[in-house]
């Protein structure tokens, strides 16, 4: 008789990793605070949760509570009890709590790309100075902040997604540029694994910066990041994630940047985000090089380039002052034009696991895929569109098509949503579904 296989693991480490590091660490201390600062006892009722809401309502943020009823539903769940923080009572407590003590979102300041050419100057000659001079541990740290930060800048990435790379999963790729594969992330829902490709750049580059990092400190395996103690030896574990923000915030006052308390790890984030969206990304082309799934989340790290509005302004005013035409005007050559082609597309959603699914899915559906192509709804519910598609003939045009009807039921997918479309040009004679 063969005896069934012992299992190396439980049922409850694999539950564990279902979950990320930080996910469980919020959910722990969300549940301690309930337990032991306020008092709460476990299983709650939808009347407590309410009063535990309403006692930190005036003195904490909205989206601390929501973390914190996050963590109560996960306890909840997780113990076979019904969650009771779907309860309205519960709802309705927490949209009180934000009509009334409703505040400004603080956000980390983005890093500008002058400022990171600022930084990266001195970081090159601080490294040449120690270098000169013998100074061993300071030209490690050197190294290994300028690595993180132009990687974590030229990537988008998350404070914990560099903490949690690491040296076998690194490859470089001779004059194009390097793969990072990372396990698992915030925006790897399934946990499938992600593998993000980083380019080779002429100048400020992060692939460079993270060779000579490896190649000084002598990292073979192992967490990418590094502490290192005042001795100069680089430390086996990853830097740990509360000292992040020093790092940088060091890094920028060192180099004499201003305001470099308002630093974060999400100012490499925000300040890449901006950069590519004021040098003409859309987007789709954003969302797919950072790894956003939602568009909402995209463009809260997106600041317009004209904030206040006031370059359109002036423009528009400078075009609506008098000016004399001139006796001949000067001919304006003929630029030859793609052709246009109009198409009719239609775009149905059915609910799928989410019931809000459908709805999000619509709106995101319409601002990234739909709006490049001038989209014009036909009717009062937003199903049938014309669509005019610069093309330079009908193959191009099959091929723009097809991958507009694929970004749709990605998304409709990510979304928890199932799409139906049809696109044709022609009267039909060209159909896409």
């Amino acid at each position: 008789m063969t005896l069934p296989p012992v299992p190396s693991r439980s049922v409850a480490d694999y539950l564990d990793a279902s979950t990320r590091d930080n996910t469980q660490k919020a959910y722990a201390a969300g549940v301690r605070h309930y337990e032991e600062t306020w008092g709460g006892l476990l299983p709650a009722t939808p009347q407590r949760v309410a009063e535990y809401l309403a006692a930190y309502g005036a003195t904490q943020s909205v989206n601390t509570l929501r973390s914190r009823l996050a963590a109560l539903a996960h306890w909840h769940q997780s113990h076979g009890f019904a969650d009771p923080t779907r309860h309205p009572l519960v709802r309705q407590t927490l949209k009180g709590i934000r009509a009334v003590h409703n505040v400004q979102e603080r956000r980390a300041e983005p890093l500008q790309l002058r400022d990171l050419t600022a930084l990266d100057g001195w970081m090159a000659r601080a490294i040449a100075a120690a270098v000169a001079c013998g100074d061993h541990t300071t030209a490690l740290r050197v190294r290994r902040d300028r690595a993180l930060i132009l990687l974590g800048f030229w990537k988008g990435f998350r404070g914990d997604e560099l903490l949690h790379l690491r040296i076998e999963q690194v490859t470089v790729i001779p004059a194009q540029g390097m793969t990072l594969y990372l396990p698992r992330s915030k925006g790897d829902r399934q946990a499938a694994g992600v593998t993000h490709r980083v380019p080779a750049l002429s100048r400020l580059c992060p692939v460079v910066a993270v060779q000579e990092w490896r190649d000084t400190a002598g990292l073979a395996d192992g967490p990418l990041f590094r502490a290192i103690d005042a001795q100069g030896t680089v430390r086996a574990g990853a830097l740990h994630a509360n000292s992040l923000i020093g790092v940088l915030r060091r890094a920028f006052t060192r180099a004499g940047l201003p305001g470099a308390a308002q630093y974060t790890s999400h100012s490499l984030r925000r300040g890449f985000a901006g950069w590519a969206s004021g040098n003409g990304w859309d987007a789709k082309a954003l969302m797919e090089y950072v790894g956003w799934k939602d568009v909402h989340t995209a463009m809260r790290y997106v600041d317009s380039p004209d904030a206040f509005g006031r370059s359109r302004i002036e423009e528009a005013l400078a075009q609506s002052t008098s000016i004399t035409p001139p006796a001949r005007p000067a001919p304006v050559p003929e630029v030859a034009q793609p052709s246009t082609f109009t198409v009719s597309l239609t775009v149905r959603l059915a609910v799928g696991r989410l019931r809000r699914g459908a709805a999000q899915a619509h709106r995101t559906i319409e601002f990234v895929c739909l709006q490049r192509h001038a989209a014009v709804a036909q009717d009062t519910a937003r199903t049938q569109y014309i669509l005019t598609v610069g093309a330079k003939d009908e193959l191009e045009l099959s091929e723009t098509m097809a991958s507009l009807i694929e970004d749709i039921h990605r998304i409709a997918d990510n979304h928890g949503a199932t799409a139906d479309t049809v696109a044709q040009h022609d009267e039909g004679r060209l159909r896409w579904d």
